[in-house]
């Protein structure tokens, strides 16, 4: 998924402010101008608006000179909130410990990706948006500025600044940023403003505490299963056990109404909810409902069979023969396996995987009384969200807010997934019963609906030449992408996000063809952390391993040869065998007497180059990874504490995803429904990671989704080494 979301770009959005003004606080001084606005004229200002340029749209200096920023990016536990911090407050001359961020609400000031939509996801927050930052922040710095000589009565030219005040050096005045904002607001903002010169960046590039840590250390951070309204019911669902399927009859519901607490009983699409004064009494009365489920008369989203299983799904499509659609070719493919001197065929396979992220999702969704509407919600594209709330709400865009509170993980879980999330019937709820109703699906009904990552068997061919070396590959994937599963159709073009880590590989090969081949998959589908990159890297490198072995070359050896030529990832290489002391395949004795061997992979995903090396034995049948080392060129980087711990939470969800994590389906039901017949990697699995951080100075590439894609690769090369049997499967059960 390396290019940019569609987005309805031409729907309305929403400008209100009241969000922003309840956020600056009692006493904020908002920086800038037309703050508060009425919305007949934010409306027509909005048409005008140049995204990441209006200054008051995202900063308010109070008077003791801390500062409110809002983000357009949703923080979950990435760092990107620090990172924004750190960016603008660089170029404003502001420590970014000062900032309290906040998401801001929909509207087109914050469709700063690209400068035209605003999504959090893909790894494109700060490297999208650090250009318009830094320029915001300069901006602002030089309002300031402008104040301060008007104030000093000195010219702007003579005045400088220090993190939060502005001097004149030659008289010894100073003035700090909450003295100045006031008279801020009449300055009017420069067209153009220097930025700084990268040697004299303070916090850019700088180590810098996370903003978010305090809050949620001390319980004090706010996720959308927190929010409160007065006169709030809450509610709980049953979904059918099978998409598709509808109510026929809940055969115990004069039962039901009469257990504790409840207050109505509902029938939705697929599902049966229960309000009530309490969510214990809502969950109890819900679960009692016994429900008798019809099969779809009529046209539906992606109704599960009730024959279908995962594993069927995984034979059918290692065997399928339909349509080969190219994504990439170079070179003579028939020439090269006619001149080889050995070819290798193999197949592999991943699997479905749940998002499992901590926080199950929720809703909270209040009409008001003057015919407006407030939703809160997770979510990584407010705009979007607001766009399908109009629809299903029969209101105008500008009747609509929504709140995004902290996200509590996310994955790629919180976008617009058909049957995929609650808000679609918390408003409903709260239309049916007049008041506010916080819908939270419990972690069963979270993994029954929860859309999965896709599926995929990859068809390799491979050539060696008479050296051994590779001379050409044809990857054929057998898959539906995260995209064209929800629209649930087959677009005019191929899903990036499908071959996203089969195409775009730097090896030099003579020849290579990429395609897919589309199968549309029964089960829902999303975008899950590094996306396509999250199998596909564990396709390619454990196959170029394969035809390593087979040509008798050391895959170190092999990876440097096809990198000839290229400095960067040449450097990046050798820059985790340097981490790791040195590159040994294995298998060799350690010092504690175990058996290991080492694999190595690369990856390029989202901007950024990666190369991985893991370090396994074996004990009681179990795959043990000791170490991890990961060498990340993103380009340029913010703060490499984040990007550290970025590369060791990408880390445990590719270590879980190649070792443990698979979602089941069998009879058209799904295996799992929490974390008990689920597992995720356990704390005692956690190996040591090391990072070293490489900045080449290439364009800035992302830091959330890269530090995956190369270590299932990198774990499962080991893998074949210690057992000497290739493991061409995820995860890695049955590896002896």
């Amino acid at each position: 998924m390396n290019l940019p979301f569609q987005t309805p770009m031409n729907d309305p959005v929403n400008v209100s402010r009241r969000g922003f003004i309840a956020g600056a606080g009692a006493g904020a001084l908002v920086l800038g101008f037309g703050v508060p606005m009425g919305a007949a004229r934010a409306q027509g200002a909005a048409a005008k608006v140049v995204p990441g340029t209006r200054v008051p749209a995202f900063l308010a200096i109070r008077p003791d000179n801390t500062i409110l920023f809002q983000s357009p990016f949703a923080e979950g536990g990435q760092g990107v909130w620090t990172a924004m911090a750190q960016i603008v407050g660089d170029e404003l001359d502001a420590d970014p410990a000062s900032f309290t961020v906040e998401n801001a609400p929909p509207g087109p000031d914050y469709q700063v990706v690209f400068g035209q939509m605003r999504i959090t996801g893909g790894s494109m927050s700060v490297r999208t948006s650090y250009a318009t930052m830094r320029k915001l922040g300069a901006t602002a710095r030089a309002m300031l500025v402008q104040a301060a000589a008007q104030k000093m009565g000195v010219p702007a030219g003579e005045l400088t600044t220090e993190p939060g005040r502005v001097i004149h050096k030659a008289s010894g005045k100073a003035m700090t940023y909450g003295e100045l904002a006031p008279a801020a607001l009449d300055m009017p903002a420069p067209a153009n403003v220097a930025l700084k010169d990268p040697k004299d960046f303070r916090w850019i590039g700088k180590r810098q505490a996370r903003l978010d840590v305090r809050a949620k250390s001390t319980g004090k951070a706010q996720f959308s299963i927190d929010m409160k309204v007065d006169g709030m019911l809450h509610a709980a669902v049953q979904h059918a056990p099978r998409l598709g399927q509808t109510v026929g009859k809940i055969r115990n519901e004069a039962e039901v109404k009469a257990m504790k607490g409840v207050h109505s009983v509902h029938v939705l699409p697929g599902a049966v909810a229960v309000v009530a004064e309490r969510f214990w009494h809502a969950r109890r009365a819900v679960e009692a409902a016994q429900v008798d489920w019809a099969e779809a008369t009529g046209e539906t989203y992606r109704p599960m069979p009730a024959d279908f299983s995962s594993e069927a799904f995984a034979q059918h499509l290692a065997t399928y023969q339909g349509k080969e659609e190219v994504a990439e070719t170079t070179g003579d493919m028939a020439a090269a396996f006619a001149g080889a001197a050995s070819t290798v065929s193999a197949t592999y396979h991943s699997q479905f995987v749940n998002h499992a992220q901590l926080e199950p999702p929720s809703a909270l969704a209040r009409y008001n009384a003057d015919g407006t509407l407030d939703m809160w919600f997770p979510n990584q594209a407010p705009e979007m969200f607001l766009a399908e709330i109009a629809k299903a709400s029969g209101l105008a865009a500008d009747q609509i807010t929504i709140h995004s509170p902290l996200l509590g993980g996310f994955f790629g879980r919180h976008f617009i997934y058909p049957h995929g999330t609650p808000w679609p019937q918390a408003l409903e709820l709260a239309k049916r019963v007049g008041r506010p109703v916080k819908l939270i699906w419990t972690r069963e009904e979270e993994f029954l609906r929860d859309p999965l990552r896709p599926m995929a068997a990859v068809r390799f061919r491979g050539a060696l030449d008479a050296k051994g070396m590779p001379v050409a590959i044809e990857a054929i994937s057998v898959t539906e992408g995260p995209s064209e599963g929800i629209a649930d159709k087959r677009g005019p073009k191929l899903d990036d996000a499908a071959l996203e880590g089969l195409t775009g590989k730097k090896y030099a090969l003579s020849a290579k063809r990429i395609a897919q081949v589309y199968v549309k998959s029964p089960t829902t589908l999303a975008y899950w952390r590094s996306v396509g990159n999250s199998m596909n890297d564990f396709f390619y490198e454990t196959f170029l391993d394969e035809l390593a072995d087979k040509g008798g070359q050391d895959p170190y050896a092999l990876r440097l040869k096809l990198l000839e030529g290229d400095a960067r990832l040449t450097n990046l290489i050798k820059a985790v065998v340097d981490l790791a002391g040195g590159w040994k395949a294995g298998p060799f004795t350690a010092p504690d007497g175990s058996k290991r061997a080492r694999g190595i992979a690369m990856a390029s995903p989202f901007g950024s180059e990666t190369a991985a090396m893991a370090e396994v034995s074996i004990a009681d049948g179990q795959i043990k990874v000791h170490d991890v080392w990961q060498a990340i060129d993103p380009g340029s980087i913010v703060n490499p504490a984040i990007i550290e711990a970025q590369i060791n939470s990408a880390a445990a969800l590719g270590l879980s995803e190649v070792l443990i994590e698979e979602a089941v389906y069998k009879d058209g039901l799904r295996a799992a429904r929490n974390f008990d017949g689920y597992p995720i990697l356990s704390p005692d699995r956690m190996p040591r990671v090391h990072v070293r951080i490489v900045e080449s100075g290439a364009p800035m590439g992302g830091i959330g989704e890269p530090g995956l894609p190369a270590v299932p690769p990198a774990v499962a090369n080991a893998v074949s080494r210690l057992v000497g049997k290739r493991m061409r499967k995820m995860p890695l059960a049955g590896f002896a």
